[in-house]
């Protein structure tokens, strides 16, 4: 594994990721403790590997196709056998109200997984994520801050934390 990971208080891990590869590999592990309902934001600055997590995320889950930014598309939807996977970005929004105009809040229901970049161009219309994963540029590579906001995110936490302990 190359991903270098630590505890960041009760509720928080921090990973180093040295590379493209290791941000593959976190999506692929964040693939596993994927369910239904999750909400999941994707918070970094352009460049930072948000898509790419996406990606390793989509790759783990058998997904072969080509997963691109939706920026421009602002969703693209992704049905993995009985999954429903919402990639979401945000980043041209001026106002959060735009949120409410695209008619994207239906796709929040219970049933699917959202992973969401840029969620704060939504404001507080969006609300609460179950998992924040924040990226950043470091040397060399990146790092990525998980941390979970609700009690399903801290499942999916605690289950990721299961998962590297047993590696």
């Amino acid at each position: 594994m190359t991903i270098v990971w630590r505890a960041d208080g009760k509720d928080a891990l921090v990973a180093d990721l040295p590379g493209e590869a290791a941000t593959l590999e976190l999506g692929g592990l964040l693939a596993g403790v994927l369910r239904p309902g999750l909400v999941v934001y994707l918070k970094g600055e352009l460049g930072a590997g948000k898509t790419t997590l996406v990606r390793g995320c989509l790759r783990a889950l058998g997904y072969q196709g080509r997963v691109k930014s939706p920026t421009f598309a602002l969703v693209e939807l992704y049905r993995i056998s009985s999954l429903y996977l919402h990639h979401f970005d945000f980043y041209r929004f001026n106002d959060p109200h735009e949120w409410i105009d695209a008619g994207l809040r239906d796709a929040f229901r219970g049933d699917n997984v959202c992973l969401v970049e840029w969620p704060e161009k939504a404001g507080r219309l969006l609300g609460a994520a179950d998992l924040q994963v924040t990226l950043e540029s470091v040397d060399p590579g990146r790092r990525a801050r998980l941390s979970a906001d609700t009690e399903l995110g801290k499942q999916c936490l605690a289950q990721l934390t299961a998962g590297f302990r047993d590696s």
